[in-house]
């Protein structure tokens, strides 16, 4: 069951009309349904995911009750580590005991051994990185005293299978969500009118936007080597604004679809193209996730190393982001993709400027030539390495670049792989230029159609039925949001 599907609106309408007509004076009750809710649309996927999700829930409820409860530091410690283990062993066993297997055979076999240990038919779990991420962050904050255990069953259980985030997050901490499933929640008029008009946003982006490009990205990546050097290019383009439109839209969905039901979630993108170096991007690009990994894998690596100065900070840097990377997916072009990312890093720290802070543009329409140039580079960099994040083996990515870098890269880009007429390619390339210019002009808000200064309703409302019938004229086949897999 995904946002822009019909089952999605049908199982909605029923839970909103039940979460605030029905149960809504009741809070318990209210969390209860919420709950129902939350296993109903994790379980619509498969029904066999939903056991492990309650069964980690459970565990971690109890743990946080015992964590809090113990003096003992030693009994403490064995606590945090049972929590840890599952988390982190769960995701090792579903997401990569294959991946280790493969990886193992594939050393043998080169070393000429011969060995062929059998792979097993494992089905991940729907959101398992999201919600483990979640159950991790509960656990670690409770044993730093950074908040008080719930023991509220039923708070615990909602907070880790809320369901507009579960697939593709963003990540909430407990300590800033679990407050507020504990307090009454009131229908609000004005954040349910932000709620839709994200919603909405979120997808134009989805539909106009991603799903158009993923069927000339698809056909680009899976005949690269048939075409030339432009067309390449024009298919890593795309493929940087898919994802980008694909995650973002579902982000700004999950975020609107919280605020109908009266929660305020995580922000997880900050119109992150508009970034001058990558340092500024990550701060930017799922924001959830960078400072989560921050916050627990890069914060305790830069105090181990901090008397090694640069090199520390270099290296404690380079490992945060090969997590990100592996965090992605049981692949070594996700290795290699968060590594990349990390390298990027080293000539902000040998220059000093990691944690500079400079808005582009600032209270200003046109950016200067230096900022538009930096914002370019940005770009530039981030779409180039993507390359490697969506090719399926590091060689396919390698020869992709091999074939970038071809006098071809100046011809006209053959067009006749998009499975429709190239007047389509010219009109998603406009709605690009659109959503680039309005997401410019709205930088300073929480999304793109946050709209409030135009005074006129008439313009305000004609803004939003453009972007409906955009949706319905440029609605291709359902496609699956992209950080689901993940």
């Amino acid at each position: 069951m995904i946002f822009n599907s019909f089952e999605f609106v049908c199982f909605f309408s029923i839970f909103f009309i039940l979460y605030w007509f029905v149960v809504n004076r009741n809070l318990k009750l209210q969390n209860l349904v919420l709950l129902v809710a939350c296993y109903i649309f994790y379980a619509w996927v498969d029904w066999r995911f939903l056991a492990y999700l309650i069964g980690s829930s459970l565990l971690n409820y109890y743990l946080g009750i015992y964590i809090e409860k113990s003096t003992k530091p030693g009994v403490r410690k064995v606590l945090v580590y049972i929590g840890l283990i599952q988390g982190v062993g769960g995701l090792a066993y579903f997401k990569y005991f294959n991946f280790f297997i493969s990886s193992f055979n594939d050393a043998f076999n080169f070393l000429g051994s011969g060995l062929n240990l059998q792979t097993l038919h494992i089905i991940i779990p729907l959101g398992i990185s999201f919600f483990t991420f979640k159950t991790l962050s509960y656990i670690l904050d409770l044993d730093k005293g950074k908040m008080k255990a719930t023991h509220d069953w039923v708070v615990f259980f909602a907070y880790v299978a809320f369901f507009p985030t579960i697939v593709a997050g963003p990540i909430d901490r407990a300590k800033g969500f679990i407050p507020q499933l504990e307090k009454k929640r009131v229908f609000d008029n004005e954040d349910a009118t932000h709620g839709l008009r994200q919603i909405l946003w979120g997808l134009f982006k989805k539909i106009v936007i991603a799903d158009n490009c993923a069927s000339f990205v698809n056909q680009c990546f899976n005949n690269y080597h048939s075409l030339p050097a432009s067309t390449l290019l024009l298919g890593a383009f795309f493929y940087t604004i898919e994802l980008y439109a694909d995650f973002s839209g579902y982000s700004d969905m999950a975020i609107g679809i919280a605020r109908l039901i009266g929660f305020h979630v995580t922000k997880n993108f900050n119109f992150p193209f508009f970034s001058q170096n990558i340092a500024e991007y990550w701060r930017k690009w799922h924001m959830s996730l960078t400072s989560w990994l921050t916050d627990y894998v890069f914060t305790p690596l830069s105090i181990a190393f901090r008397d090694y100065g640069k090199l520390g900070l270099a290296l404690a840097i380079i490992i945060n982001f090969t997590i990100c990377g592996i965090w992605h997916g049981a692949n070594w072009t996700y290795v290699l993709f968060g590594f990349m990312h990390g390298c990027y890093f080293i000539p902000l720290i040998i220059a000093g400027t990691m944690n500079k802070k400079k808005k582009a543009a600032a209270n200003k329409t046109v950016p200067s030539l230096k900022e538009a140039l930096n914002m370019l580079g940005t770009f530039i960099l981030v779409m180039l390495t993507l390359v490697v994040f969506r090719a399926d083996t590091i060689k396919q990515a390698f020869q992709f670049y091999h074939d970038l870098v071809s006098p071809s890269l100046f011809s006209v880009p053959v067009l006749s792989i998009f499975d429709t007429h190239k007047s389509k390619v010219l009109a998603i390339l406009a709605f690009i230029f659109m959503m680039f210019i309005i997401e410019w002009f709205q930088r300073e808000k929480d999304y793109g159609l946050q709209i409030d200064f135009l005074k006129s309703r008439f313009l305000r409302w004609s803004i939003y039925y453009a972007a409906i019938i955009a949706i319905m004229l440029f609605i291709s086949k359902q496609e699956t949001f992209i950080y689901a897999k993940f």
